[in-house]
């Protein structure tokens, strides 16, 4: 039976545990925040789900546990950071934060890093400078190669997603956080752990033919959205959040789902759009609202009974997990709990919900 755990416990037990394999507990404890916020829009194959794969690769040598996250580049608005082959999220956050530094003084911040790894969400980076009236960029190189290019069958690009937060006055801010793929990679691992079945637009064998079981899916394409238009972002974005950093991309790209030990050197970008430099801040948020109220209240298409812009179903969902906990599948359940007694911290089963 699915379990509701509050996001405080998971957050706690995920520092707890990191901090109990080298990490400094200011550190542990942003790793872990990262990760929670990332379970509480809904996006829970890259939350607490991953922390097994995280202690594997910590523990391997893949990461490193102290590391010294520098800018490396800088010019105005725009800043290279090296990430030291730290936790993806200490690296993203300080990427964030010297976006909407910079942002503040020109207007725009353009940060990248080389060296990090696996980041999560990527919402999570974008909600970032909307938290300081801002509009937020976030775009990545995926962490493992699951998608060949289109009409090509080696696997060269990955789900590289991209992810933008746009404020809006009086009504949720629009989010959008998507890969360039159908599906996240964490989707695929998240239904082989349950034990399901995945849809047929996900993936395909070398034939072409769907491939709908998350067992086999190391036979398997991932399949871009729009077919080649996908296939053309997720080139792209790899371009500028790898390659312009000095980070893998390609073949170059390690297999953090197989590799626990190789420098993975991921790739990131974080651009930070200070609205009150092209105009009055306010109006901007109430125009970015009546646009939102004009969409949501079209005409809608038979069998549709709502017309939502993005972001609105993650939204609304961290709010009914704060409130109510996030839920906990039995098979993770279990893994955590192990992981807590290795630990000497409590049980997530022993702890009310």
């Amino acid at each position: 039976m699915t379990r509701h755990v509050t996001a405080e416990r998971l957050q706690t037990l995920a520092a707890g545990v990191l901090g109990a394999e080298g990490l400094p507990p200011q550190e542990a404890a942003l790793v872990a925040e990262m990760m929670i916020e990332a379970d509480l829009l809904g996006a829970d194959g890259h939350g607490i789900f991953r922390l097994p794969r995280y202690l594997e690769r910590l523990r391997a040598g893949g990461f490193n546990a102290r590391p010294n996250i520098r800018i490396a580049r800088e010019r105005g608005a725009m800043a290279l950071v090296d990430g030291d082959n730290g936790f993806g999220h200490l690296v993203m956050k300080f990427c964030a934060d010297e976006a909407v530094r910079r942002a503040r003084s020109h207007g725009i911040g353009w940060v990248g890093a080389h060296h990090s790894n696996h980041a999560g969400a990527a919402g999570v980076y974008a909600l970032i400078p909307l938290a300081h009236d801002m509009i937020g960029f976030y775009v990545a190189v995926g962490s493992a190669n699951h998608m060949a290019p289109w009409g090509g069958l080696e696997m060269l690009l990955s789900t590289n997603p991209i992810a933008v937060a746009i404020p809006a006055a009086g009504r949720r801010p629009v989010l959008l956080d998507m890969a360039t793929t159908v599906a996240a990679y964490g989707k695929v691992k998240l239904a082989a752990q349950r034990g399901e079945t995945m849809p047929p637009d996900w993936m395909i064998d070398a034939q072409g033919n769907p491939l709908t079981d998350p067992a086999r899916a190391g036979e398997g394409t991932l399949m871009p959205i729009g077919g080649p238009k996908g296939y053309g972002l997720a080139l792209i974005f790899g371009l500028l959040a790898g390659t312009l950093n000095g980070a893998a991309f390609g073949r170059d790209v390690i297999d953090y789902n197989h590799d626990d030990s190789s420098v993975a050197n991921t790739g990131h970008f974080v651009v930070a759009i200070d609205i009150a430099s092209f105009g009055d801040l306010e109006h901007f948020k109430a125009e970015v609202a009546r646009i939102g109220d004009e969409i949501a209240g079209s005409v809608r298409r038979p069998g549709f009974d709502a017309i939502r812009l993005p972001g609105e179903r993650a939204l609304s969902v961290r709010e009914k997990r704060l409130a109510h906990g996030i839920p906990v599948p039995p098979a993770l359940l279990e893994k955590l709990d192990a992981i807590a007694a290795a630990c000497g911290l409590p049980s997530l089963q022993d702890q009310p919900e």
